[in-house]
């Protein structure tokens, strides 16, 4: 464990996060800029006065849509309209750019949105959203390449009912914690959703006369990135579950995260190259499931299960304080695991995370971050919560959409 400490402490002595953060036309913001430090930084304000757009802000300066997994335009700022109290858009598109420190170098990296025109069928051109990304200046950057430079590990309150509900957001959180592992992971998430939504769009809309070639050529497609996709969640789970039992939490829950479909039990049997081709004669045979409304198996339905050791309870059965430790205890787990395999700490951003924690918890992940010594934004509406980092971290406070130094 001594080992572990002093080693984490070697990469986050170089000091890696946002140190100039300029929000444009971004959610309640028309223009912010802030110099966060490289530590904690401890945001407070009134309900709904924009503390959570700033977290969001920096999640978009990684790969993926951000915490809230919100569509582009939807994201835009919106000034009250005159007429009927409705909220109009006040400009087409927003942009967050920062200065990014990573072991001693000082990289500039941005996304923004801006509208560009593409054919219509039904007056030729319409104006749609299109998400560009910048590095050191340079326009067209992939977002994969932002992973390079800057990674973000969220909570929300969202997220404390992640257990209970549907296994989309449980694929979400996973799919996170393997992009800070794997860069190529977002990307094969994005073009499997692309296919996928082809190949459902073309079999829902064939009125029986399907094109069975190109549906061939995308369920190969499809076969061959699914397998991807559930190769490199397996192996993220592996890898914590290695971390979580060699290097268990004195505080929060000892977990254990298993992976539960239909790919990845064939993964455990079989070579990835027979896999897909099982998988491709699944899609094939799965056509009329899209036109009878029924569920489609594969990549698409596999879920993420988390066990709490002690109790011998799966996440869903525990009380809602117990399952904001269990995620709690992956996010240090990730967080420690990442620090050391790739050499730089993530930002970690955490939005109203003392909410179901009691004061013994709340207090150790206070301590636990500061023994991490790393970049943490975290949202609150009691800045008394934090007197303990009076005099470690950097208090903001958000009000009239702008952030005052308290």
């Amino acid at each position: 464990m001594d080992n572990l400490v002093s080693n984490i402490k070697e990469v986050t002595s170089k000091k890696s996060g946002v140190i100039r953060l300029t929000l444009t036309d971004f959610r309640n913001y028309a223009f912010l800029r802030v110099c966060p430090h490289l530590g904690p930084v401890i945001i407070t304000g009134e309900n709904g006065c924009g503390k959570t757009n700033i977290l969001e802000a920096i999640s978009f300066l990684t790969p993926g849509r951000g915490l809230r997994n919100a569509k582009l335009a939807d994201i835009r700022r919106f000034t009250p309209a005159i007429i009927n109290q409705d909220y109009a858009p006040q400009n087409g598109g927003w942009g967050i750019f920062a200065s990014v420190a990573k072991n001693g170098e000082e990289i500039e990296i941005g996304t923004a949105v801006e509208k560009i025109n593409r054919d219509s069928y039904d007056d030729g051109t319409h104006l749609s959203d299109r998400r560009i990304v910048k590095i050191n200046g340079q326009k067209g950057a992939s977002q994969n390449e932002l992973g390079q430079y800057l990674s973000a590990i969220w909570l929300t309150p969202q997220m404390d009912r992640l257990f209970r509900g549907g296994s989309q957001p449980r694929r979400n959180f996973l799919d996170r914690l393997v992009y800070a592992f794997d860069n190529e992971h977002a990307k094969r998430t994005s073009n499997f959703e692309h296919l996928y939504k082809q190949w459902y769009q073309i079999i829902k809309g064939s009125n029986g006369h399907i094109d069975n070639n190109w549906l061939l050529t995308l369920e190969e497609n499809m076969a061959a990135i699914g397998v991807a996709i559930a190769a490199a969640r397996r192996e993220q789970i592996a890898r914590l579950n290695r971390f979580i039992k060699n290097t268990p939490d004195d505080i929060f829950p000892n977990v254990e995260l298993t992976l539960s479909g239909i790919i990845e039990e064939q993964l455990d049997l079989l070579p990835a190259i027979d896999v897909e081709d099982n998988y491709r004669n699944l899609l094939k045979k799965q056509r009329n499931n899209v036109l009878s409304n029924i569920n489609i198996d594969g990549v698409n339905r596999s879920d993420f299960k988390v066990f709490y050791k002690k109790k011998k309870m799966p996440a869903e059965m525990c009380s809602t304080g117990e399952q904001k430790s269990l995620l709690i205890s992956i996010i240090l787990a990730q967080t420690k695991c990442q620090i050391l395999n790739q050499g730089f700490a993530p930002i970690l951003l955490l939005d109203e995370i003392t909410a179901h924690l009691d004061d013994a918890k709340r207090d150790a992940l206070l301590a636990k971050i500061r023994e991490l010594d790393l970049q943490a934004f975290i949202t609150a509406t009691d800045v008394d919560l934090f007197s303990t980092f009076k005099n470690y971290a950097q208090f903001w406070e958000v009000k009239n959409n702008t952030v005052y130094l308290r």
